[in-house]
């Protein structure tokens, strides 16, 4: 039963804003609709998420961003040999705010809030995973004031702190044959925890060596979430096992590692009207080895510990975006990106289902006059289909695997407004 303990948070680990896979790539209207290409691109306050040095360039002294996006999401689990079948389908509301201030010719304020990471899934009830995951529900939102100071006419830097806050819910069976409470339910661990905080910090710097390109390079450092005293309460225990210590409702701390990122790119105006971008993106998450969790008694002490293997691996983003000027009311943009998973075969958990994906954007902005702008994106975001499993699930001192055929897709429809005097 301490073995069973000891692993309720690999589910935490894979699909949470603090560690995992699952990044949520929305973080403007604009730079979605252009497959997310941002880096060496100028053109709203979104650019101070994208690359704070470019704030220098933006031609308006305040600058202003808003938008919100529903993220459809839908996973189909099967395995063929035991004919189980399973589905989730959950909701997202991703969002995003951006406001700049130009201080002078050679320095520019900037702030920042979004939610880089953030999922809700709920599996099927009584599926066959659920000594992995039932279901999760994160949010994570980060605040980043920045700063951007131009050197000379072609050269600008820019950067500031991340101020990172989140929480996680999470529930998953103890065992895979779990124990039965005396109304024939099964036993659970719900962990919970709120109020975490982090810091870390973005970077970055663009270079103009013309009217008609754009090089851009941004990092973003890695963040540890450390979620400290967080509630594990157990649920639907049956009497036999009431006094069992490891079946008592304790607290926990884990720290959580969420990676740097390096963005590189460059625009390219091929006409007044026409624009083409490409990003390239590197997560370092070999960073993710494992997660080790620390399980508490009443006076703080450490009851147990555990060290779940992870063993991801750094993955790339390639993207590519256009953006065309149709004339003074209408600006149409469409972009793809190719996204790297970072899971490795025999990781591959039901709580990311996260496989390699391209993801195909579009929008356009609708300008009700020289200030005011109104903007639309999609993202229909394909998942490979994958035969995987996770092979480190150990109970009473076995192994077992659990795996299956998943198949997931993504669907995003997105609105906000554009402000500048």
């Amino acid at each position: 039963m301490r073995k069973l303990l000891s692993l309720t948070l690999l589910a935490l680990a894979g699909s949470t804003a603090f560690a995992g896979g699952y990044r949520v790539s929305i973080q403007g209207q604009k730079q979605l609709a252009m497959g997310h290409t941002g880096v060496a691109v100028v053109n709203s306050a979104e650019v101070a998420f994208f690359n704070p040095a470019g704030m220098a360039y933006l031609d308006k002294k305040f600058n202003f961003s808003f938008g919100g996006n529903a993220l459809f999401a839908k996973t189909k689990f099967q395995n063929s040999q035991y004919n189980w079948e399973s589905s989730t389908e959950n909701l997202g509301t991703p969002f995003s705010l951006y406001a700049t201030y130009k201080v002078n010719n050679w320095l520019t304020a900037g702030l920042a809030v979004y939610t880089p990471y953030g999922s809700s899934v709920e599996w099927d009830q009584d599926w066959q995973g659920a000594h992995l995951v039932n279901n999760i529900d994160l949010s994570a939102i980060f605040v980043q004031p920045s700063v951007s100071i131009r050197v000379g006419e072609h050269f600008s830097v820019g950067g500031g702190p991340i101020f990172a806050m989140g929480s996680v819910n999470f529930n998953r069976n103890v065992a895979t044959n779990p124990l039965l409470s005396v109304n024939g339910s099964g036993t659970d661990v719900t962990l919970d925890a709120k109020g975490i905080t982090a810091w870390g910090y973005t970077a970055g710097f663009m270079f103009n060596p013309s009217k008609k390109v754009r090089i851009g390079m941004n990092y973003r450092s890695e963040i540890i979430m450390e979620a400290r005293d967080g509630d594990a309460n157990f649920n639907d225990v049956p009497d036999f096992a009431a006094t069992t210590p490891t079946l008592q409702n304790t607290t926990f701390n884990a720290d959580l590692p969420l990676p740097a990122e390096l963005t590189v790119g460059l625009s390219y105006q091929v006409t007044d009207k026409l624009l083409f971008a490409f990003d390239y993106n590197r997560a370092m998450w070999s960073v993710y080895e494992a997660l080790t969790v620390d399980f508490l008694n009443a006076d703080g002490t450490i009851r147990n510990s555990s060290n779940n293997p992870r063993n991801y691996k750094n993955s790339s983003t390639y993207r590519l975006g256009t953006q065309y000027v149709a004339n003074d009311k209408f600006t149409f943009r469409a972009g793809w990106y190719f996204d790297e998973s970072p899971v490795q075969d025999g990781y591959f958990a039901p709580e990311t289902p996260r496989n390699d994906s391209m993801g195909f954007t579009g929008g356009l902005t609708y300008k009700v006059n020289n200030k005011l702008g109104v903007d639309f994106s999609f993202l229909y975001l394909h998942f490979d289909e994958v035969d995987n499993s996770y092979n480190h699930y150990q109970e009473n001192g076995n192994t077992l695997p659990f795996g299956g055929t998943y198949k997931s897709v993504v669907f995003s429809p997105g609105v906000g407004i554009t402000y500048g005097f």
